[in-house]
C-alpha cells in the first residue's frame, strides 16, 4: 500500500487561499532505494567506466583489509607476544605496517575515483536536464515553475553528488566490512557467530520502523525546499512589481511560511534521524554485552580460550562499528534516491507534442549564407500561411480560438486586431508552431504544419514581441542570434536599414556594449530595437511582430515605420499592433472578438463597414491624438 505524500500547505493571503504545489510535483512517496534509479545513474557514468570498474575493486580491497588489519593483530598477540619471540614479533609488526600502509594509499586512489565519476555523473545529468527542458514545448513552460526546474538542477543534482561520492562508496565499504569480519568470525568460533546471527532479526526490525518514517520526511523536506526556491525565482524576477505596490512585508511573510514549512519537514528528519543513529549504537553495545557473556561462559567451561575471545571480540567491533555509520549514511541516501526521483522525473516528461516521426524540412528559398538583403531582394520569398476551420485551446476542454480560416498570401501583412484576450496571441503562437492547433489545419506553403520540422520553419522565422529578451553579453552578440557567423559589418548594415545604427552607436560602447542580465543596462527602446536589427539581420520569410512597437517612443516609431516597409517588403508578416501606422497599410485585418474572426478586409473597407473595426479605430484614434 502506497503511503500519500506529506500535505501542503496553504498559504493564506487578503483572504485568498493558495495552493503551493506545482503541477509536475509528485503525490505519492515512492520506495527510498530503488535500485533501477541507482543503475541509471551509474549509465551516466560511461565516460570513466574503468575508473568505476577500478574503484568498485578498490572498494573490495578496502573492505578487506581493514579486517585483515584487526586478524593480524591478533595474530601477533595470540602468536610472538605471547610466545615471546622478538624476531617473529618484528616480523608481524613488519606485515601490519605493509598491509596499513596500503590501505591508505589505496585509501587516496579510491577517494579521487569517486570525486571524479561523481562529478561525470552530474554534469551529464545537468547536460541532459537541460537538454530536455529545450526541447519541451511552450506549454510545458506555462504549466512548471522556473524555480522548479532550477531546483532539479541544483539542490537535486547535489544531492545525487553526494550519494554518488560519498554515500554509497562509503557504505559499500562498511557493508563489506561487516562481510568480511562475519566470514572471519564464523571461521574463527561458528557457536559464537551463531549468536551474531540471532541478534541481526532486531536490526532489521528497527530499521524498518525507522526507513519508512525517514523516507516520508526526506520526500516532504525534498518537496517544501523546491517550493521556496520556486517562490524565490518568482519573487526576483517580479521584483518590479513587488516594490512597486510596496508587497515587500506580505511577501516576506509568505516566504517565511514555506521556510518555515520546509524547517519543519527538516527538524523531523533530522529528530527521526537522530533517534535512529543512537540506538543502533545502543544496540551495538548490548550485543557485545551478550557476546561477552556467552564467550565468558565458554572459556570458564574451557570451550574456548581467551586468545580466540580477544580475537572474535576484535572482529565484532569490525562487524558493529559500520551499522552506526550506515545509519547515518542511509539518511543522505534517501535525500539522493528523493532527488534522483525528481530529477529523473524531469528528463522523462514527455512534450506535449513533438514533430512527427516523418516531419521533413521545410525548403528554403533563401541563399545558405544570406547577406543583409537589399530593399527589393525578398521579393517572393515569403511564406503563404493558411489557417483552415482551426480552434485552439490550451487547455483542450477549454477552447481560445473557434474555427479561424484565413490565408495569409507570400508578400502579404496580416493585422491582427481585437480586445485583450480576444486570441491575437494565440495566432501568431500557431503560425510560428510553439503550439498545434486542437482542431483543423495550418498549411505553410501548401504543407501542413504537423509534417514540417519545427527547426526548418523557425530558422525562417524572425519574431519581435512586445516583451522582448536579451541574453546576457554585449548588444553585438545579441543581434548575431539571428546568425552567429554574421560579421560585424553586416550587422551595422543591418541596423542602418532600420535607420537606427545611431541610437546603437550612442551606447557607451556602441554595438560591444554589454546589455546587463535580461538588458537591464538598456532602456526599453534601446532593447526593442536589438531585437528588431536582429529579426532584420534573420532575413526571415515571416515576421510576426506582437505588440513590437510599443515601448518606442513616437519620434523613434516615425523612423522605424520607414524601415519596417523594408523589413516586411516581400515578406509574409503578422502584426498585432495597436497603434494605426501599423495597422493601416495591412494587405488583410482580421477583427477578433473571444476568440472568433468577426470581421475580416483591408483598413478603408473595415472603416466604410461601419463595424467593430471602425469602433475601434476611432478608439486608436483618441490614443494616439492623446500620446
Amino acid at each position: 500500500m502506497k503511503r500519500s505524500a506529506p500535505a501542503l500547505p496553504e498559504v493564506r493571503d487578503l483572504g485568498l487561499v493558495r495552493r503551493v504545489r506545482d503541477d509536475d510535483e509528485e503525490g505519492e512517496i515512492q520506495r527510498p532505494l530503488e535500485w533501477s534509479l541507482i543503475r541509471r545513474l551509474f549509465t551516466y557514468a560511461a565516460p570513466v567506466r574503468p575508473k568505476v570498474v577500478a574503484l568498485g575493486i578498490l572498494t573490495v580491497i578496502r573492505a578487506a583489509q581493514l579486517p585483515g588489519l584487526v586478524w593480524i593483530t591478533t595474530l601477533i598477540i595470540k602468536g610472538p607476544i605471547t610466545s615471546g619471540d622478538v624476531a617473529a614479533l618484528w616480523l608481524g609488526v613488519l606485515g601490519y605496517a605493509v598491509l596499513a600502509l596500503s590501505t591508505d594509499g589505496l585509501f587516496h586512489f579510491r577517494q579521487r575515483y569517486a570525486l571524479e565519476i561523481g562529478e561525470t555523473v552530474v554534469n551529464g545529468l545537468r547536460a541532459e536536464v537541460f537538454a530536455k527542458t529545450q526541447r519541451q514545448p511552450m506549454s510545458f513552460f506555462h504549466r512548471v515553475k522556473l524555480g522548479r526546474i532550477i531546483g532539479r538542477v541544483t539542490s537535486d543534482v547535489e544531492a545525487l553528488r553526494v550519494g554518488i561520492q560519498d554515500v554509497l562508496f562509503v557504505s559499500a565499504i562498511q557493508a563489506g566490512q561487516m562481510l568480511f569480519s562475519a566470514v572471519v568470525m564464523a571461521w574463527s568460533d561458528w557457536a559464537l557467530f551463531l549468536v551474531v546471527l540471532g541478534l541481526a532479526p532486531i536490526l532489521w526490525v528497527i530499521n524498518r520502523h525507522f526507513r519508512v518514517r525517514l523516507s516520508h520526511y526526506s520526500r516532504a523536506a525534498s518537496d517544501s525546499f523546491s517550493r521556496v526556491t520556486a517562490t524565490l525565482a518568482e519573487s526576483v524576477n517580479g521584483i518590479r512589481v513587488t516594490q512597486g505596490f510596496v508587497r515587500q512585508e506580505t511577501n516576506a511573510g509568505l516566504f517565511r511560511h514555506l521556510l518555515a514549512d520546509h524547517s519543519r519537514f527538516s527538524i523531523a528528519l533530522a529528530r527521526t534521524s537522530a533517534i535512529l543513529t543512537p540506538l543502533l549504537e545502543l544496540n551495538s553495545q548490548f550485543f557485545v554485552a551478550i557476546l561477552l557473556m556467552f564467550g565468558g561462559w565458554r572459556v570458564y567451561h574451557g570451550e574456548m580460550d581467551v586468545g580466540a575471545l580477544i580475537t572474535f571480540f576484535l572482529l565484532a567491533n569490525q562487524f558493529f562499528a559500520p551499522i552506526a555509520i550506515i545509519g547515518n549514511q542511509y539518511n543522505q541516501a534517501l535525500v539522493a534516491m528523493a532527488g534522483a526521483e525528481r530529477v529523473f522525473n524531469l528528463i522523462d516528461t514527455k512534450p506535449d507534442w513533438e514533430d512527427a516521426a516523418d516531419a521533413v524540412a521545410l525548403p528554403d528559398p533563401r541563399p545558405e549564407a544570406p547577406a543583409v538583403p537589399a530593399p527589393s531582394s525578398a521579393v517572393g520569398a515569403g511564406m503563404r500561411v493558411e489557417f483552415r476551420d482551426v480552434s485552439f485551446g490550451y487547455d483542450p476542454a477549454r477552447l481560445v480560438l473557434h474555427h479561424v480560416s484565413f490565408t495569409a498570401e507570400p508578400g502579404q501583412t496580416v493585422a491582427l486586431v481585437g480586445h485583450t484576450g480576444s486570441g491575437k496571441s494565440s495566432i501568431i503562437n500557431l503560425a510560428a508552431k510553439f503550439h498545434l492547433p486542437t482542431h483543423g489545419a495550418i498549411l505553410v506553403d501548401g504543407r501542413e504544419i504537423r509534417t514540417l520540422t519545427s527547426h526548418s520553419l523557425h530558422r525562417q522565422m524572425g519574431m519581435v514581441q512586445q516583451q522582448n529578451f536579451l541574453f546576457s553579453g554585449s548588444v553585438l552578440d545579441n543581434i548575431r542570434l539571428a546568425r552567429p557567423g554574421a560579421t560585424e559589418a553586416e550587422v551595422r548594415a543591418a541596423a542602418g536599414r532600420l535607420d537606427c545604427i545611431d541610437i546603437l552607436d550612442a551606447l557607451p560602447r556602441g554595438l560591444h556594449t554589454d546589455v546587463g542580465e535580461r538588458g537591464s543596462a538598456l532602456s526599453v527602446g534601446e532593447r526593442q530595437l536589438v531585437c528588431f536589427t536582429r529579426a532584420m539581420l534573420a532575413d526571415p520569410r515571416l515576421v510576426i511582430l506582437d505588440e513590437a512597437t510599443s515601448a518606442i517612443d513616437a519620434i523613434t516609431e516615425a523612423r522605424l515605420q520607414r524601415a519596417l516597409v523594408a523589413l516586411l517588403r516581400g515578406r509574409t508578416s503578422f502584426v498585432v499592433a495597436h497603434r494605426l501606422s501599423t495597422i493601416r497599410h495591412a494587405d488583410l485585418v482580421l477583427v477578433l472578438d473571444q476568440g472568433h474572426v468577426i470581421e475580416r478586409g483591408t483598413h478603408a473597407e473595415l472603416l466604410a463597414y461601419g463595424g467593430h473595426y471602425a469602433v475601434l479605430y476611432r478608439q486608436f484614434v483618441q490614443v494616439d491624438d492623446r500620446t
